[in-house]
């Protein structure tokens, strides 16, 4: 039986006029509740507004879930005069300090973590797979650690920061390296060493509660799932498409290779740190690091060696001639990044970067 899963996407709220991001994400939510119900959502900064699909078995029915919540956010938008972008990081705007929504939650996260708020500013897509057993997915997260580089390359869409080209792919994952618990997860020997470890930073104030761990991979502290948090926001449905299913298809061939009895991969934090640093920098555009044997590699043999590990998965699924299609357009055409930067050449303008990566079927877009 295939597993279950699910998507959570974070989009900016934008002026249409001056393409800056405005605070205005509370008004949207409640626009879109009205069709989405709890699926829409606020975030700590209010210049975010969030979707949520329901759980599925069937990346077709997926991808209708993705296409519906992202027109019916954006429908809701335009009735607020206001429109969506879906960019890991702010293009145009002053982000510096970030409006903070209202909430006790979110009040008592700013007095805990001040400044380091500011790096909330951006916006991500998190993949939940259905794994009930929480030991077993604290093994499912020691098998994809060294998959997680070439993921982050694959999704990277945020090269801009508030009228800025950064010279990075992803620079939205550049902003979490500041945070105390952050990245890729450690390699975790047990249930019992991953909850006494969360105990201790609990305990010394380096996390607010079990929601602020922002591994990159976790056993989900409210869901029934194991997700994956790394990537940005995708530009386009197929984007964001193709990283659920690699996701899901990482998970089942990792569940494999336990009831298999074969041990994880452990590769050092340091080749890993790296590898993350040169993926969010270059994407797919250039060379990553092979976090198996630390080598310097081609990005497009990283990616095509990380859908050989989950073909069986994807045949299995039902997923491999689409999930094979959407990776070859990424790898011949670029990620959302390089869209991004082909939008900004043709007039050297961030507004034609914003439009590029509006929801809003009225904008001019990148076409899926």
């Amino acid at each position: 039986m295939a597993l279950r899963f699910g998507v959570e996407e974070e989009y900016f709220v934008v002026d249409p006029g001056s393409r800056m991001v405005v605070p205005r994400a509370a008004s949207v939510v409640e626009r879109a509740s009205s069709e989405l119900g709890e699926r829409a959502s606020t975030e700590l900064i209010a210049f975010l507004a969030e979707a949520k699909t329901s759980p599925c078995d069937d990346l077709g029915k997926l991808e209708d879930q993705i296409r519906s919540m992202r027109a019916m956010m954006a429908a809701a938008a335009a009735e607020d005069d206001l429109v969506l972008a879906a960019t890991g990081t702010p293009v145009l705007g002053e982000p510096l300090p970030p409006p903070i929504s209202a909430g006790a939650r979110y009040a008592d996260g700013l007095a805990v973590y001040r400044a380091l708020n500011d790096d909330q500013c951006i916006c991500s897509c998190h993949v939940h797979v259905g794994i009930t057993d929480r030991a077993l997915a604290v093994q499912v997260s020691n098998h994809l650690r060294p998959w997680l580089p070439t993921l982050l390359a694959l999704a990277a869409n945020s090269p801009y920061w508030a009228g800025r080209d950064t010279g990075h792919a992803c620079w939205r994952v550049m902003s979490w390296t500041r945070w105390p618990v952050a990245g890729p997860p450690p390699f975790l020997e047990s249930l019992q060493h991953f909850e006494d470890l969360i105990g201790t930073l609990l305990d010394c104030g380096a996390l607010l509660d079990p929601g602020t761990l922002f591994w990159d991979v976790r056993p989900s502290s409210r869901l029934p799932t194991i997700e994956v948090r790394l990537g940005d926001v995708p530009l386009t449905v197929d984007h964001s498409v193709l990283f659920a299913a690699l996701i899901r298809g990482l998970v089942q061939t990792a569940l494999d290779a336990i009831d298999a009895g074969e041990p994880p991969p452990n590769p050092s934090p340091e080749i890993l740190r790296a590898a993350y640093w040169l993926a969010s920098r270059d994407g797919m555009a250039g060379h990553g690091i092979d976090a198996f044997t630390g080598r310097r590699v081609p990005s497009r043999r990283l990616a095509e060696t990380l859908l050989d590990h989950v073909r069986t998965a994807l045949i299995e699924n039902g997923d491999l001639d689409r999930v094979t299609g959407v990776l070859r357009r990424v790898l011949d055409r670029g990620t959302g990044a390089e869209h991004q930067r082909a939008a900004f050449r043709e007039r050297d303008r961030l507004t034609d970067v914003v439009d590029a990566t509006l929801l809003s079927p009225c904008w001019p877009s990148v076409a899926d």
